[in-house]
């Protein structure tokens, strides 16, 4: 569907998740890729399995909240590549303890806003700038739901990161769109990778996601590729300062019925058409599976407690 042939793209935060998905994909597209993030060995593994899909692969590790490292890692890419045409901003944090904001700390609020938004104005920053130099370019950076609103489930690190992120977008997309640098969003709502999978369906949050998602179901790392890939292209070329939400319509609900309505009940003779989605009955087992809060976090694992 995508054609990246002779195209540079900057990628960060790309050792694992959706950055190590955004890479095979853009590899697969034709792109050459420069690859950052801070788990040296494990990008340099997604960088191999990018070359061996015949990308020509620039691994540099780096701390996108460290300006020094957000320079040296473009400079360097710049360099052996002669051109960045496209930056994903990917790189992000967040905090799995679920603290209200009234317990939240200064410290972990303020290393979530430097990886997840100083971190992308660096990005922006650096790689706008030799983009304006070569009269054009695309910046992709991602964003999320809970940047467009609140959620039960959400921190306010994270939601203060990633909305002002979120922002940065409409600013810079206006910007700097009469200089041919496309600025855009793709906010994903809950998405599974590969290696999530296994710890979101064990928990039983896999289900409590469906329940309450217009499309009844979780996202694929895939679906936010394709939606990254499109607007880093050129079937985008007339869009900038724009949000693509991949959220199955979350964001576009209001409420998405997890027990039954009663109004259902009213209506028996006139039934919904059938579907495969199951509502949620009062109490369900996989609920309350994390009642007792995230294992490793909220109570210790099974074998820390045998070792205490």
């Amino acid at each position: 569907m995508f054609d990246f042939n002779g195209k540079t793209v900057l990628i960060t935060g790309a050792s694992y998740g959706l950055g190590e998905a955004f890479a095979l994909a853009f590899a697969d597209a034709g792109a050459n890729l420069i690859l950052t993030a801070r788990s040296g060995d494990l990008l340099e593994a997604v960088g191999e399995a990018c070359r061996a899909k015949g990308a020509k692969v620039t691994v540099e590790t780096g701390d996108v909240s460290i300006e020094a490292d957000v320079v040296r890692v473009v400079k360097a890419g710049a360099a052996e590549h002669g051109k960045i045409d496209v930056l994903v901003n990917n790189a992000g944090i967040a905090d799995l303890r679920g603290l209200a904001a009234e317990h939240f700390d200064a410290e972990t609020f303020n290393n979530i806003v430097a990886v997840d938004l100083t971190g992308a104005f660096y990005y922006a920053r650096e790689c706008g700038r030799h983009m304006l130099q070569n009269g054009g370019g695309s910046i992709v950076n991602i964003t999320s739901i809970m940047a467009s609103g609140g959620n039960e489930v959400n921190v306010i690190g994270y939601s203060a990161a990633k909305g002002g992120l979120l922002n940065m977008t409409y600013q810079l997309g206006c910007e700097w769109a009469d200089r041919g640098v496309r600025v855009n969003a793709v906010s994903p709502g809950f998405i599974v990778t590969e290696m999530t999978r296994p710890a979101l369906e064990a928990m039983g949050m896999d289900k409590w996601i469906s329940s309450r998602t217009p499309m009844r179901r979780v996202g694929e790392a895939q679906e936010v590729t394709n939606a990254v890939m499109f607007l880093a292209s050129d079937l985008a070329s007339y869009i900038t300062g724009a949000d693509l939400l991949v959220d199955g319509g979350t964001n576009a609900s209001r409420g998405t019925f997890q027990i039954p309505p009663i109004h259902h009940e009213w209506n028996a003779d006139t039934p919904m058409v059938p579907t495969d989605y199951e509502p949620v009955a009062p109490r369900p087992d996989w609920y309350q599976a994390l009642e007792g809060g995230i294992p490793g976090i909220h109570y210790p694992l099974p074998e820390e407690a045998a070792t205490e």
